[in-house]
């Protein structure tokens, strides 16, 4: 569960390596700006959990929000339902933005 910073992110996906992305970001937040993957807002992620791909319990899952805060949240609620590879992106969207 330690966090990713948005460089290594950045780089890991210009690399082409399978990671799985989370944004809990509102609607609004979502449509625009994203960098793809999966959109469930934080306020329905204990409702939705089971939206997530079951396979995606033992995969790596990168949550993403606009500045960390609301991901890191997200990311303990996710270990609570047993996803066990979840990390949060460091400064959020924003620093992924300026990286």
């Amino acid at each position: 569960m330690e966090p990713i910073s948005a460089a290594t992110l950045k780089r890991r996906l210009q690399a082409g390596e399978n990671i799985q992305i989370l944004d809990i970001r509102t609607p609004y937040e979502w449509e625009d700006f994203s960098i793809g993957g999966l959109h469930i807002p934080l306020d329905e992620l204990l409702l939705r959990v089971h939206d997530i791909p079951e396979e995606w319990k033992n995969q790596e899952i990168i949550v993403v929000c606009g500045t960390g805060l609301q991901s890191a949240i997200a990311v303990r609620v996710l270990a609570k339902q047993g996803f066990s590879d979840i990390h949060n992106l460091e400064g959020g969207l924003q620093a992924f933005a300026v990286e």
